[in-house]
């Protein structure tokens, strides 16, 4: 088993929240961890990171597994401009590449970039009809640096080195609709 060195924290999902809104569910989580030094070091040279919520709502059945009702997934790609000394963070409900839909903002400290990651607020998992207003449902939220998306010579070096292992899982129970 390898150990994690001392001075890496776990990352956690530290605060999750889902309600039941006019359209659907919403979700609101802070997850929390610290970018190793190889992730930062790889963020100052430019070379972009790409972090991965998915959210999955199961509803509750006793006779069976849990049915998978919904799925959403959210796309967060951390990036460094060497040149400018300027974070950059771009969500999207699709994979980012040079011609997808994103929204981005900037950030003069990793700080607030990092911060900004870590927060998601009022993000729609589901959609209205796709909920059962009398049922119980399970929503499990996994969060994770994805690998598969870095350069091939660092996807190659990631391999077996827990120091490139950011990720978190957390579920919340939504209960029907007229209990509290």
């Amino acid at each position: 088993m390898l150990a994690l060195p001392a001075s890496a924290e776990p990352t956690d999902i530290s605060v999750m929240q889902v309600e039941r809104a006019d359209k659907g569910l919403v979700l609101s989580a802070q997850v929390r961890f610290e970018l190793p030094a190889v992730v930062e070091d790889a963020l100052l040279k430019g070379i972009p990171m790409v972090f991965v919520a998915e959210a999955t709502v199961l509803k509750d059945r006793w006779y069976w597994y849990d049915k998978e009702v919904a799925q959403a997934t959210r796309y967060m790609r951390l990036s460094y401009q060497p040149l400018t000394r300027r974070w950059r963070l771009q969500v999207s409900s699709t994979p980012i590449t040079a011609g997808g839909l994103t929204l981005g903002q900037n950030f003069d400290a990793r700080e607030e970039a990092l911060a900004a990651l870590q927060r998601i607020s009022g993000w729609k998992i589901a959609a209205d009809a796709e909920i059962d207003p009398g049922a119980v449902h399970r929503v499990v939220l996994r969060f994770a640096l994805d690998v598969s998306q870095l350069p091939r010579p660092f996807q190659i070096g990631v391999v077996g080195q827990p120091e490139w292992s950011i990720s978190a899982t957390e579920a919340a129970r939504v209960p029907p609709e007229g209990a509290r």
